[in-house]
């Protein structure tokens, strides 16, 4: 699975839907355009999907009556609706490696006292599939599911540096930067993918968050290729020092939950 890529030539250039499925698409489409934005005018809906003001306005109404998406009465832009979170919490409650991973991560957590996190990779990013928060993480890291640049997260880089396609996918995509440590380059990327695979674990200091360290560990099956990655997060003032120590505990716990899921 990996995301949609809007062009500039509008929905048409995705395929060769018709009829229903077109306008299936178009709608997928649209929800897409919410998930590196907050808010959206109907001027900036259209302009991504390439329709006209009027269809994109009719999208969007019949998006909101179905609670898919709700509008600001204030200042007229539209977000994504509870109904999403919904079945987005649905479909995260029903996934095995998520249930499976949570009596870990609560010990995960008990034991360091930190933030941790459950992240599945996703083409050249990961997704969050749960979070246990803890400490200053709590407040300063987004919701669980929102998906992050490989490159720029402990759990992607780990994943990465074990599975040849989604670093392939990560060089594809490009290296956008979050803060001034985060990897910019090729080079970069190369380099850092063999010091994990020398460690075995991977640590990403304020590479996504300025002030904060993770520490990542992959949940890899019975080849090598890791299918989830479990970390920890913190201040890094608080984290930085204990990198063995709580790389080990990560690193258990990963090698725990595989053997739980049987890969």
């Amino acid at each position: 699975m990996s995301d949609p890529q809007l062009t500039a030539g509008g929905v048409a250039d995705r395929g060769a839907p018709h009829g229903g499925l077109q306008s299936l698409a178009t709608s997928l489409d649209l929800l897409d355009c919410f998930a590196d934005a907050e808010s959206l005018g109907v001027s900036q809906v259209a302009r991504q999907l390439g329709v006209s003001k009027s269809s994109a306005h009719r999208m969007l109404t019949t998006m909101g009556d179905r609670g898919f998406v709700e509008r600001d009465e204030e200042t007229g832009r539209y977000r994504l609706g509870m109904r999403l979170y919904e079945l987005g919490q649905a479909a995260a409650a029903r996934s095995k490696v998520r249930r499976l991973a949570m009596p870990l991560l609560e010990d995960l957590r008990r034991r360091t006292g930190q933030t941790v996190h459950l992240a599945v990779p996703d083409g050249g990013e990961v997704v969050y599939l749960a979070r246990l928060s803890s400490g200053a993480a709590a407040h300063q890291l987004g919701q669980v599911g929102l998906r992050f640049p490989a490159h720029t997260t402990g759990s992607g880089k780990v994943i990465a540096a074990f599975d040849p396609a989604v670093a392939a996918a990560c060089r594809v995509q490009g290296f956008r930067s979050f803060t001034p440590s985060s990897i910019r380059s090729s080079v970069d990327f190369d380099r850092a993918l063999v010091d994990i695979r020398r460690r075995g674990y991977a640590v990403n200091d304020q590479e996504t968050v300025h002030g904060m360290t993770t520490v990542a560990a992959a949940v890899s099956d019975h080849t090598g290729v890791p299918r989830a990655a479990l970390s920890l997060v913190g201040e890094s003032r608080l984290v930085s020092g204990h990198i063995a120590d709580e790389a080990r505990l990560v690193t258990a716990a990963a090698n725990k939950l595989a053997r739980v899921l049987g890969l």
